[in-house]
């Protein structure tokens, strides 16, 4: 790794030294913050060009400390970093040119419990299982490197590290490789409005971190006080590190509520302009999804209309409405979704609170959609997602409480409505497994701290804490694994052949895909329990009822059905089916 440059920002330093192996030097400042090595001592540290070396940074007598930057950890964040050159890769996706987001399918993943080995590896290996379900986009639970063993992904510390238990950076370029190859695009999430609690260094080096706001997870990054300029490159780099060096298809944003920018440029309007820069020069389109808990759909407004111009937000209005329907929880932030209106609502005009009135968060929230010139696909639903499921008190998947008919109602509403799909993982099949909230970390008082914390989030909820389980036993990680031997087993089986075909549905039919707000229509009846969704031409009638009900249906062939004791159309009637309980019709 002779090109290696050891340059590390510390505009407040007096002296700064690079840890190379036994030895220590000098480096010199610019002034710009800045410090290097000297030209004089280059040659010294050039070694072998194939050769990785370990190295640290000391701050006025402090340290050493890892790279901010730093592309491996192999020892963990609190070790020295390795140099890791990710222009070696030799690629093999010349022939995937991207994809765009409008009319794709998302799977989430988390590395760690998708697979029994946990590793980019052998996540690969599952990519043909993925296409068989329509999956266009794969999009990962944070990578960078964190302290521990195993979490969510979401204490990360080091943003430019691949974490080793999953293989490494080398490893991440196999596996974006192996999807380009199949055909299958990658999102990565990533994290940019806090870091984890443990191996977090930056504030040695220089003011990453704001003196004047935090969020519910930690201090903010320093976006707009003095010396923020390096700060956003910091992130800004980041990202085109993930869609550059790592080919990677876009940035799944996590929690953009939290980024406090008050910049004449948002930071995520700068971000959206040097992406698409980047976009441009590779040819390959490049996709920004934002976690926003905001509904506004300025996120996701071109720039040119005074917006942030991202592609995409997440609208979570969706998951709750979808889920109170077929699970009739209504505490906490569910409350508001009750009525089946609700959920006509969402699927009509994207959000439910659009400037109305939240309970749960005793105000007026959200803002309405410009359904005549936003299309639909700028929004990414689901049904269920590590959020919604591993944020509840024992991680329970809907398959815990729902029957196969009802599943297959909110496999139907995500794939067949209006809004880009996200799958969570297993959900295909109704895995049984749990995805609980997990983590490994070595220090005691930190494990004591978030199982604690973990217990009071729930208040609101109702939630029995009594219920919830340690994060810090080991046992709570490995009961999130996925059971891949359950999709073979006959229900589960029967699960997935319903996914497999709307995956063709879905491909096959446009009105799927037609992104106009002005081709969806709602009818429902909440006493009978039934809701027809047109499609364009198209209609998905669903019984969400216990008891067998007449929906009127005009005409049309049955594309797909499922019900949960195996037949949905009981009979046919002038303009009208006879829908078996817990059932779902797609008619054309």
């Amino acid at each position: 790794m002779n090109d290696q440059k050891f340059a590390v920002w510390a505009p407040d330093a007096h002296a700064v030294q690079l840890q190379l192996g036994p030895d220590r030097l000098d480096l010199a400042a610019r002034d710009d913050g800045w410090w290097e090595l000297p030209e004089s001592a280059r040659p010294a540290v050039a070694g072998e060009p194939t050769v990785d070396v370990d190295y640290g940074f000391i701050v006025d007598g402090r340290g050493p400390f890892a790279d901010p930057r730093s592309r491996r950890q192999p020892a963990g964040v609190h070790a020295l970093s390795r140099t890791f050159d990710a222009s070696a890769h030799i690629w093999h996706d010349e022939g995937f040119t991207g994809r765009q987001l409008a009319g794709t399918v998302i799977y989430e993943l988390h590395l760690g419990t998708f697979t029994p080995e946990g590793t980019l590896e052998a996540a690969a290996g599952r990519l043909d299982h993925l296409q068989s379900i329509g999956v266009d986009f794969v999009e990962l639970l944070p990578v960078n490197a964190f302290n521990g063993t195993h979490n969510w992904g979401y204490d990360g510390v080091l943003w430019y590290a691949v974490h080793e238990g999953y293989g490494g950076p080398a490893a991440y370029q196999d596996f974006v490789d192996a999807c380009h190859q199949h055909g299958i695009g990658v999102i990565q999430d990533v994290v940019y409005n806090h870091l984890g609690p443990s191996g977090n260094y930056l504030p040695q080096f220089g003011p990453y971190l704001s003196e004047a706001a935090g969020n519910t997870w930690g201090s903010s990054l320093n976006l707009d006080g003095p010396h923020s300029d390096p700060v956003r490159r910091y992130i800004l780099d980041n990202a085109l590190m993930w869609l550059g060096d790592y080919h990677v298809d876009g940035l799944r944003l996590d929690a953009v509520h939290a980024l406090r920018d008050a910049s004449a440029t948002h930071l995520l309007e700068q971000l959206a302009v040097e992406v698409s820069a980047l976009s441009a020069e590779t040819g390959r389109p490049r996709t920004l999804i934002a976690e926003s808990d905001l509904n506004d759909p300025r996120l996701v407004t071109p720039r040119e209309a005074n917006g942030y111009g991202l592609d995409a937000q997440w609208s979570d209005d969706f998951h709750h409405a979808v889920h109170v329907a077929l699970t009739g929880e209504t505490t906490g932030y569910y409350a508001d979704f009750e009525p089946l209106d609700a959920l006509a609502k969402v699927l009509t005009h994207g959000f439910f609170h659009d400037g109305t009135y939240s309970s749960f968060r005793e105000r007026t929230h959200g803002r309405r959609i410009d359904l005549e010139r936003m299309p639909t696909w700028r929004l990414v639903v689901a049904s269920q997602n590590h959020d919604q499921i591993g944020n509840r008190a024992v991680g329970d998947r809907l398959s815990s409480q729902l029957d196969s008919g009802q599943l297959a109602i909110a496999a139907a509403l995500t794939l067949l409505g209006p809004y880009t799909p996200m799958l969570f993982m297993g959900e295909e099949w109704g895995a049984s497994t749990p995805w609980q909230f997990f983590t490994s970390h070595p220090e005691p008082e930190l494990g004591t701290a978030t199982a604690t914390g973990r217990i009071s989030e729930f208040a609101r909820m109702g939630w029995d804490p009594d219920q919830v389980p340690d994060p810090q036993d080991e046992q709570t990680f490995e009961r999130s694994k996925l059971d891949w031997s359950e999709a073979v087993e006959p229900a589960h089986a029967r699960l997935l052949g319903f996914y497999r075909e709307l995956a063709v549905l879905r491909r096959a039919q446009p009105d799927f895909t037609d992104p106009r707000f002005d081709q969806i229509a709602v009818e429902f009846d909440a006493a009978a329990g039934w809701l027809r969704l047109h499609r364009g031409g198209t209609k998905i009638l669903i019984n969400l009822g216990a008891q067998s009900t007449q929906i009127p249906a005009g005409r049309g062939d049955i594309l797909v059905s499922f019900a949960t004791s195996g037949e949905a159309v009981q009979g046919r009637l002038p303009n009208a089916l006879l829908l078996a309980p817990h059932s779902v019709v797609v008619l054309a």
